[in-house]
């Protein structure tokens, strides 16, 4: 996956204080690659964000924990045109008709796994849908 000049640094910084979480993030990513080799990935305030056309994924920290949920965990975004139900969806949102947002709480390596994985491959042809049609089928990034 494509990244900036200060990749390295910027996810360091982002994930200080919070190596379990980063370690997360690093298997995260390390599967990403090998599913979607051509993606982007840029790193934010809030959030690392992972792009094909447009942004299909993300990754967090939790900044509101809900007290149900666990201690250190590393929060999986994604979305897709309709709700999954699971009970591994710990937040689904529907923030536009037909566009559903989904939270995933990741605590150990073992859950970035092939449901998560193809969750996020749908998640990302979903985008690259999504930009093709809002560029009229050219190729290029929104």
């Amino acid at each position: 996956m494509k990244t900036g000049d200060y990749y390295q640094g910027d996810v360091l910084a982002f994930f200080e204080g919070n190596p379990q979480e980063l370690r997360l993030y690093e298997v995260l990513v390390q599967r990403l690659e090998e599913l979607i080799p051509e993606g982007e990935i840029r790193v934010q305030k809030s959030q690392i964000s992972f792009y094909g056309n447009c942004l299909f994924a993300a990754a967090s920290l939790p900044v509101r924990r809900k007290k149900e949920w666990p201690e250190h965990c590393l929060i999986v975004t994604f979305g897709l045109e309709k709700r999954i139900d699971s009970p591994r969806i710990a937040v689904a949102v529907e923030p536009y008709p037909n566009r559903w947002t989904h939270h995933v709480l990741v605590t150990q390596e073992e859950e970035i796994d092939q449901q998560l994985l193809d969750w996020l491959k749908l998640a990302y042809q979903f985008a690259q849908e999504k930009g093709r049609k809002r560029t009229g089928g050219r190729r290029g990034r929104q």
